[in-house]
């Protein structure tokens, strides 16, 4: 497998020295590396019950006692009872056990970069967010998937598969989509007249009303200033970008007279519609709602479930709508899941991915508002007013560029920090024109 050129931050660093080292990663398909010598010793006998030369593509042998690990991202995302039902059935389809551990998103890529390259200490199965698997799958983290697809039904979405795609092989296959959409104060709207806004410009109608309506310590729109994952869907709606590839190179494209246009117009909804504070990000933006301190927020589908039982008898949905009207393109949100390179129980990691796969599992995904990856289980979202603000804004949804080097840019908070400038009043073409610098540098590698 030919491996990217090492970038600069330690993101990447650390995982891609270890696999140059020790780069075993078996596939099903092809070798990975041709300089690579894949003959067992007896230093690399396989655990009871694996088999080295199964893939996971190929049918598992017989557990043993075997104990595998999943990691999930987030404390709260996936919800208990879905792990509890892979736990059981895990056991029951192949006798082995299944050990879950729930890894905070802020640790991650830390927790990744540590234990991925190492086979003793490796998650077999890993969830990771779908910005941040191209760099790993650029390093050989990964195992080849390309044997299983097949199993795994039609899955999507699109820019998910190509997120968790390198050198066209794919390494990591979708979780879940979750679409952001907004969601709103039925009981607010009433009490000051106002209709569900159909333009961008109406929703900042709406959010200044209902902020001067009700005082200085209330948000007419829950909007932090380093939000960037909600607030690049104003540069999107723009018809802007963050970067595009030209001429095989990366280039910011945040100083665009699209993009310009999208922050300038965020800037004036941050300034004069939201208490929220100027370094805030997007952890938990249901938290001000509960409170009754803001009468709207933006977030991921399952957000939903986080809104207090009070709250939620006047909680309603609609999607971010466009300059003109329509939808606008919002990130997706969500995640991929892949089969460590350096793991040890690679049929059962297979047996694993069957099972998140299954008929039953996603169902209880789409029950639970989180976008399955088989297509044929979206309409068990439901058909209320939150189900179709989730499948409305997952039709123009957009994801971050897809450049193996942008794991980089969010270690390095490049977006943060633009937003919490543009947040504090700076001059909108300035920070973008000096962030596009910083993304071209960052993405180039």
């Amino acid at each position: 497998m030919k491996l990217s050129t090492l970038t600069r931050t330690a993101i990447v660093t650390a995982v891609t020295a270890t696999m140059l080292a020790a780069c075993g990663q078996g596939s099903t398909t092809d070798t990975p590396d041709a300089g690579a010598d894949d003959t067992p010793s007896a230093d690399d006998a396989p655990a009871d019950g694996d088999d080295p030369s199964a893939g996971p593509g190929e049918a598992p042998a017989a557990a043993g006692g075997d104990t595998l690990t999943l990691w999930l991202a987030g404390e709260t995302d996936t919800p208990v009872e879905l792990e509890e039902w892979l736990v059981t059935a895990f056991e029951e389809e192949t006798g082995a056990t299944l050990e879950v551990q729930r890894i905070p998103w802020g640790e991650l890529l830390q927790r990744a970069n540590q234990a991925l390259p190492d086979p003793d200490n490796t998650p077999d199965v890993i969830e990771m967010g779908n910005t941040q698997v191209p760099t790993y799958t650029s390093v050989g983290a990964f195992e080849d998937l390309t044997g299983l697809l097949e199993e795994l039904g039609d899955i999507g979405p699109e820019g998910f598969i190509e997120a968790g795609t390198y050198e066209d092989t794919v390494y990591a296959v979708p979780y879940y989509w979750g679409s952001r959409y907004i969601f709103f104060d039925k009981a607010a709207f009433e009490e000051n007249d106002l209709a569900v806004p159909t333009t961008l410009a109406e929703l900042s109608e709406a959010a200044l009303a209902l902020r001067g309506a009700s005082g200085d310590g209330y948000s007419g729109i829950w909007l932090p200033g380093q939000d960037w994952r909600n607030g690049i869907s104003w540069i999107f709606a723009h018809g802007g970008d963050i970067a595009v590839q030209e001429d095989g190179q990366w280039v910011g494209k945040l100083s665009s007279a699209e993009s310009v246009a999208g922050l300038t117009q965020w800037q004036e909804l941050y300034e004069g519609a939201t208490t929220a504070p100027q370094d805030g990000r997007d952890a938990e933006p249901w938290v001000p709602f509960n409170n009754g301190e803001a009468a709207m927020f933006m977030a991921p589908s399952w957000a939903r479930w986080s809104v207090e039982e009070a709250k939620a008898e006047d909680l309603g949905a609609f999607a971010l709508p466009g300059v003109d009207g329509g939808v606008a393109p919002v990130f997706a949100g969500g995640s991929n899941i892949a089969i460590s390179a350096q793991s040890q129980h690679k049929e059962l990691a297979a047996d694993l991915l069957r099972l998140i796969f299954s008929d039953e599992y996603q169902t209880m995904l789409a029950e639970n508002g989180l976008g399955p990856a088989d297509s044929e289980f979206t309409s068990l979202m439901g058909d209320d007013e939150f189900a179709e603000a989730a499948i409305a804004a997952a039709s123009s949804a957009k994801l971050t560029p897809a450049s193996p080097e942008w794991a980089a840019v969010e270690t390095a908070t490049v977006m943060e920090e633009a937003f919490g400038r543009i947040a504090g009043g700076e001059d909108v073409a300035t920070v973008a024109k000096e962030t596009d610098a910083q993304l071209a540098d960052l993405l180039n590698g």
